[in-house]
């Protein structure tokens, strides 16, 4: 019986990138599984979490959270005027008055959405990467096994302190953004477009509600546990040296970035429901 090879290596050639998808994609709950699992080991020992463990997060804590604050705050606060600015005009082509309710969609955008998500993508461009490429240039020297050697868990040693701090961090980062977002917003909007002050902040505090403020703190959270682990993923699955580094990097920031967003439209139709 003689077999038709084309199509066999039509269908190795389609299915392998699929299979791949799935073996990252446990690998990546894998290692969110032991990051967990190792989290509460160190709860239990709470001598040696705060001896060897709690400076670790700190120092992490700045790197990822104080120092993405310039980049932050630049991005919200330029996104809230020009958010302002389209809704305004755009509203007063349409019906003259109707800028008055800037305030409500401004910061309703804000909250829910804006905020949260550019917060997530720049820490994703700026922390997603550095931590790639440390963790990759770490595998690629040695320096991983070398932990290892001395009777150390680098999921320990480099993942826990990470993922905490950046679980930490991007929320405050979340509601950084949309308290400069919403500031820049009533910038443009009391004198760009006139609206009164009091109108711009009453109509943001009716629109507004805590659970707009939960969804937001929500999705930021999950945002930080999605590019911590992506980047930790890429990092230690690095080979290839400095080739390796760069695609390990990129990959980071790329996936994390994509499944980012496919994440937050499933989570703003989840918090839909409610």
């Amino acid at each position: 019986m003689i077999v038709n090879t084309w199509w066999v290596s039509l269908v190795n050639r389609f299915s392998s990138p699929v299979l791949n998808t799935f073996e990252e994609i446990g690998k990546i709950f894998i290692l969110l599984g032991q990051i967990c699992l190792g989290i509460l080991k160190l709860l239990r020992q709470p001598k040696k979490f705060k001896k060897f463990y709690y400076p670790l997060i700190m120092e992490q804590m700045v790197n990822m959270g104080v120092n993405s604050i310039p980049v932050v705050i630049t991005t919200a606060l330029f996104t809230g005027m020009v958010l302002a600015v389209q809704t305004g005009v755009t509203m007063e082509a349409k019906l003259q008055g109707a800028s008055i309710f800037v305030g409500s969609i401004v910061n309703l955008a804000l909250i829910r959405e804006l905020g949260p998500v550019l917060s997530g993508l720049l820490v994703t461009a700026r922390v997603g990467s550095a931590m790639a490429a440390e963790i990759g240039t770490m595998k690629i020297t040695e320096q991983v096994d070398a932990l290892r050697t001395l009777a150390t868990n680098p999921i320990e040693y480099l993942a826990i302190p990470r993922f905490v701090s950046i679980v930490v961090m991007m929320p405050m980062l979340a509601i950084m953004a949309d308290v400069l977002g919403s500031l820049g917003g009533w910038m443009v909007a009391t004198v760009y477009l006139g609206v009164n002050s009091h109108v711009y902040w009453y109509g943001a505090q009716v629109t507004v509600h805590m659970y707009d403020v939960f969804t937001g703190l929500a999705k930021s959270l999950v945002f930080g546990i999605i590019l911590c682990i992506f980047a930790l993923h890429r990092g230690f699955a690095t080979f290839g040296g400095a080739e390796g580094v760069g695609r390990a990097t990129t990959g980071a920031v790329v996936n994390a970035s994509i499944t980012l967003l496919i994440v937050d439209y499933f989570l703003t139709q989840f918090f839909a429901l409610f």
